[in-house]
């Protein structure tokens, strides 16, 4: 499904229409006439200052996504829910691992317990810096070829490398493993680029703050999965498959997740439309499919490639004729068949001038630094919480499961009572900037969180987990808040539609370098706090705590002003070509 346009155009001549269809215009009722902002003066994205529903009506709503039903185009839910469907399985298994990851660093052969804290994180920097490695690309590759490829291509093989992690024995593996699990799953960032694609100015914000909902429902279960699956064999094995997972300790987790993500793999195959506009000019999936082993097999013998004969009844016959009398034709002059079709023919790409302008270049580094703050807070925390006291508060990979979950739990009752509410009243901008000061305080009170003390131990554990829920709770209302509205902030900053999987991939990409570099540099802090013997916890809380400080700054300073693109993502942003952005 493409993505509905709202833009200040009509659909068949350059002219801007008018304001109202003549009645009087209410008290709330503007119309902005200079250029739209992305990021605006008064810190509020423009998330539909003005809009046009699917029966064409201009729409007045400010303050992003607070339009009337009437204004409100509606949200393609099939497509939504098999979105969710694939979120919720990727962050279901890919937030199995933490609960058990320090003790599984622990038991590999020569482990020096006092470097888990290291191990953890070099196993997962490994995740992040491959992703880092190849995010862009995928965004890249699904402008061209269309996102559900793409994700089917990300997800199964990210099913196969989490059998893969059950059977790691030694550091080296667990390494490797993550890191070729980063190299081939690009997800995230297309998911976003489909949220993008299937909506609009008028529900982008309803559709939009469903994800986190989906991230904190994926927070219960992996943990809940890592947690209480690890160790499935206590006593002696007595068949083949007790054995097995006597063997190997780590194994179920593992396994639930792969079928967990072979599961959504199936949904996506057969829910998942393709939202690329290019790509719909192309043959069906398994038909290029077909066409990549066809050429592949002529290319390597003597054949002539027949692959290349084509029918255009794939084509859909609505952009055939938009393209009647610009497309070439499908057979030349000598009555040859046209190229294959295994990529569509794009126009020219964007520069990337055009897309990265100053404003944006630091919105993405403020971006890297959320994504660096959480995913060192999350690296950082099984990590203290299950290291012995002083440094730590020792407790189990059990107990860090439920407290996992119920940092999901908060998310959900969150995303869906308080956070519209709270975005209505800050804006996309400001709601960022408070996600980012957000993770300061909860750096920064992460270390003096209490002990529990023998003598006392039901009394001062109960403190324990009130000071560690509230701690968490904080931390949960940035993380929410700062990764919906990141996500709607990269979503408009696209100069064009077809940019959109090259900016999310570049976003991924930038916050991916900074979740590479995370667990890595949390891990060696800690390490080195365990030396220290008053408050040494708080060397890598404090330390990233300033980090998270340095990127609000940043934020307050450097992201503002006049983003020159039009509502729709800079499409159409030249009244000349008004007709041609239809």
């Amino acid at each position: 499904m493409q993505r509905r346009k709202s833009s200040i155009h009509y659909h068949t001549f350059p002219t801007t229409p008018p304001v109202s269809r003549g009645a009087p215009l209410g008290n709330d009722s503007r119309i902005s006439t200079g250029s739209p902002d992305f990021f605006s003066d008064d810190g509020r994205s423009n998330v539909s200052k003005t809009s046009v529903n699917t029966n064409g009506r201009g729409g007045g709503g400010g303050g992003g996504g607070d339009s009337s039903d009437d204004d409100q185009s509606t949200i393609p839910k099939k497509q939504l829910l098999t979105l969710a469907i694939i979120s919720l399985a990727e962050q279901t298994a890919l937030n199995s691992i933490s609960p058990y990851l320090p003790e599984m660093a622990g038991t590999f052969p020569d482990a020096d317990q006092r470097k888990v804290g290291l191990y953890v994180g070099i196993v997962a920097s490994s995740f992040a810096a491959a992703q880092f490695a190849t995010n862009f690309f995928w965004g890249r590759l699904s402008d061209r070829i269309g996102r559900k490829p793409v994700i089917l291509f990300g997800t199964l093989s990210t099913a196969v490398c989490f059998m893969a992690f059950g059977f790691c024995r030694t550091l080296w593996q667990a390494i490797v493993v993550q890191a070729i699990m980063g190299l081939v799953n690009g997800n995230a960032g297309i998911v976003s680029t489909i949220l993008g694609e299937i909506t609009d100015k008028s529900n982008q914000s309803s559709a939009f703050k469903y994800l986190p909902v989906v991230y904190g429902i994926g927070g219960i279960t992996g943990p809940l999965i890592g947690g209480v699956l690890v160790h499935p064999v206590t006593g002696e094995p007595s068949g083949p498959i007790t054995k097995l997972f006597a063997k190997n300790p780590y194994l179920l987790p593992n396994a639930v997740s792969a079928g967990v993500l072979l599961l959504d793999l199936l949904f996506a195959t057969f829910l998942l439309d393709e939202s690329s506009k290019e790509a719909k000019r192309l043959p069906p999936l398994g038909e290029r499919i077909k066409n990549l082993f066809v050429w592949l097999w002529e290319f390597t013998s003597s054949s002539r490639p027949s692959y290349t004969r084509v029918s255009q009844n794939y084509r859909d016959e609505s952009e055939a004729e938009e393209e009647e009398d610009s497309s070439p034709d499908s057979t030349d002059d000598s009555g040859s068949s046209s190229p294959p079709a295994l990529f569509p023919n794009v126009a020219a790409p964007v520069s990337y001038r055009s897309i990265l302008t100053p404003p944006i270049i630091i919105f993405l580094i403020t971006y890297a630094i959320f994504n660096l703050s959480n995913i060192s807070y999350n690296s950082l925390y099984p990590i203290f919480i299950s290291s012995p006291p002083p440094t730590g508060r020792g407790l189990s990979p059990k107990e860090i499961g439920l407290s996992l979950s119920f940092v999901g739990v908060v998310t959900i009752i969150f995303q869906l009572i308080l956070f519209g509410p709270l975005r209505v009243c800050l804006g996309n901008l400001w709601g960022y900037r408070f996600a980012l000061a957000g993770f300061v305080a909860a750096f920064w009170a992460m270390p003096f969180v209490g002990y529990i003390d023998p003598a006392n131990e039901q009394s001062t554990k109960i403190w324990l987990w009130i000071g560690l829920y509230s701690v968490l709770l904080l931390k949960t209302v940035a993380t929410v808040v700062g990764l919906t509205c990141a996500m709607l902030l990269i979503t408009n900053a696209s100069p064009k539609p077809s940019t959109l999987g090259t900016l999310n991939g570049l976003a991924q990409t930038l916050s991916a370098g900074g979740r590479a570099i995370g667990p890595l540099i949390s891990g060696g802090l800690f390490t080195i706090s365990t030396g220290v013997t008053n408050k040494g916890e708080f060397l890598a809380w404090g330390a990233f705590g300033g980090v998270a400080g340095v990127g609000f700054g940043l934020s307050l300073w450097g992201v503002g002003g006049k983003r020159f693109v039009d509502e729709e993502g800079g499409e159409g942003e030249d009244p000349d070509n008004g007709a041609e952005s239809q």
